[in-house]
């Protein structure tokens, strides 16, 4: 996935609510728009150097989305709407081994409670798929999630039940290089650990894959082990 128009380097300053921040813009206090509800303490704090997706519309409060953080000279992507592109053009391409029989059928995809990411479609059996992003990473190890999350619980049990009309899996996407594996975050959701491990123990298929992040775009990296 390649950004559409080169980012706008800025100072991160503070984020008064989870979907609005502001940053030093060319010497100019600007609002931005954070297109990620999770807590990212570790990324977001005051004098973060961050780059702007420059984003103007009528109906926008804020002419700018922020898209990377430079963090200790690795960037790392904050868009939780990115994860779905990368895993939707890799389906397409090929490129995940575990899914290249597949096709998508259906973005957005409602079964039972939930509303799934994808339906994808094979010639023998489909596929219900949800994809997460993640952004959080220490020593090695990623953690998901960064807040408590009662949709991705349902998400998981959904998956669990719809293994009686096909196969059930869950992507993380780790929107950064320097993963080397990745934990459900027990100590910040066990409820969502303890539902992944039961939801994997039952067939559920569990991925994660790291990503290369750039000013210029990002792709999926490669898979890395999920340890439960």
């Amino acid at each position: 996935m390649r950004f559409a128009q080169p980012l706008i380097r800025a100072e991160f300053r503070e984020r008064p609510n989870r979907f609005r921040g502001i940053v030093e813009l060319r010497g100019s206090r600007k609002e931005c728009f954070i297109p990620n509800p999770g807590r990212m303490g570790e990324l977001l704090f005051t004098g973060a150097t961050v780059f702007l997706s420059e984003n103007a519309g009528p109906h926008r409060r804020t002419d700018y989305d922020l898209t990377l953080v430079d963090l200790n000279g690795n960037l790392v992507s904050i868009d939780s709407r990115v994860p779905n592109t990368l895993v939707e053009e890799a389906i397409e391409s090929k490129t995940i081994e575990e899914l290249k029989e597949f096709t998508v059928e259906k973005r957005e995809y409602t079964h039972l409670d939930s509303r799934l990411d994808f339906y994808l479609k094979s010639e023998s059996t489909s596929l219900y798929l949800e994809v997460k992003s993640c952004t959080l990473v220490r020593e090695g190890a990623a953690l998901f999630p960064d807040a408590p999350t009662k949709r991705g619980s349902r998400h998981l049990k959904t998956l669990t039940r719809a293994l009686n009309d096909g196969r059930g899996a869950l992507i993380f996407v780790i929107q950064r290089t320097d993963a080397e594996e990745l934990r459900p975050n027990g100590e910040t959701d066990p409820e969502f650990a303890h539902n992944l491990s039961e939801a994997a123990e039952k067939g559920v298929e569990v991925y994660a894959y790291t990503s290369n992040v750039s000013l210029e775009g990002i792709t999926l990296k490669y898979r890395i082990p999920v340890i439960f």
